[in-house]
């Protein structure tokens, strides 16, 4: 019912009937924005849904960032919106400013708390950001704070790292991706997320749940109930799609991009708001 696109030359438009994107976090210099305009040029679909951290309030609150790359981002988005598609934004915790308009359209983009997505083959999928199941986010928010400093701090690591492995003719490798599932209480943390979520979608009536917040793009199942998270736009740089049919695909658009996307450049922070567990 799923899979995982594999690594080829995208020449054409691939369309969808749903595609789901979520912690972009746009007014960081942590945000892929090139690596997205590319992808929303290569995908479309009938609707498109924005779960949570698409810009990051708590970054631009510190300092002003928001280069035209990251305008573009949002003008591809209004620009696919215009031609027809049917976008919904559910904020996170780092836009949650817009948590304060529930029901209302901006530039027919509709903002919801959470969703429930009905698949073309009748399974029903709550959408939701996720931060409301992450402990940390939602009783200590001083520690989320510095774990989004010590965060930032280890992709700074992962940055250099990569620039070399460019210059060696290696493919970009996410250090911190592969630590997270080597440490204990990392995957302690991620199995406990994964289960919270199952377990509310389970309350909601639904088949499985869709979200974000912890920047592990996965397909898994928990007793019964189907988990998926879309990932991130600063590291993986993944989405999920929904085919007409109702299939699910995760695609890992830094493995299937053309060769000729760009790169992030050395010395630009691609960090977003983590403790060791990728808490946002």
């Amino acid at each position: 019912m799923h899979g995982t696109a594999t690594m080829h030359q995208l020449t054409t438009t691939r369309h969808f009937r749903t595609l789901f994107l979520s912690d972009v976090h746009l007014g960081s210099k942590a945000a892929q924005a090139e690596m997205l305009v590319d992808f929303l040029r290569a995908h479309d679909a009938e609707k498109i849904y924005l779960i949570g951290d698409i810009f990051d309030g708590w970054r631009l609150k510190r300092s002003w960032h928001w280069p035209q790359s990251h305008n573009d981002v949002v003008q591809k988005l209004l620009r696919k919106a215009r031609k027809g598609a049917a976008i919904v934004y559910i904020p996170g915790n780092h836009d949650e400013i817009l948590r304060d308009f529930p029901g209302q359209h901006f530039g027919g983009v509709e903002v919801k708390l959470a969703d429930i997505h009905t698949m073309a083959d009748g399974r029903r999928f709550l959408v939701i950001h996720g931060d409301a199941f992450d402990v940390v986010v939602r009783n200590a928010r001083v520690l989320a704070y510095l774990g989004d400093w010590a965060y930032d701090a280890a992709i700074a690591v992962n940055v250099a790292f990569n620039f070399v492995r460019r210059r060696l003719g290696f493919p970009y490798w996410s250090i911190s991706s592969w630590a997270k599932l080597k440490v204990k209480n990392a995957v302690n943390f991620i199995g406990a997320f994964e289960r919270a979520l199952a377990e509310e979608a389970k309350r909601n009536g639904c088949d499985g749940v869709i979200c974000g917040h912890i920047h592990h793009a996965q397909i898994a199942r928990h007793h019964g109930i189907e988990y998926v998270n879309t990932g991130d736009w600063v590291e993986s740089c993944t989405a999920l799609a929904e085919h007409h049919d109702g299939s699910l695909e995760l695609i890992r658009w830094s493995e299937t991009a053309p060769q000729e996307v760009p790169a992030p450049a050395l010395g630009e922070l691609r960090g977003s708001p983590r403790r060791p567990a990728e808490a946002a």
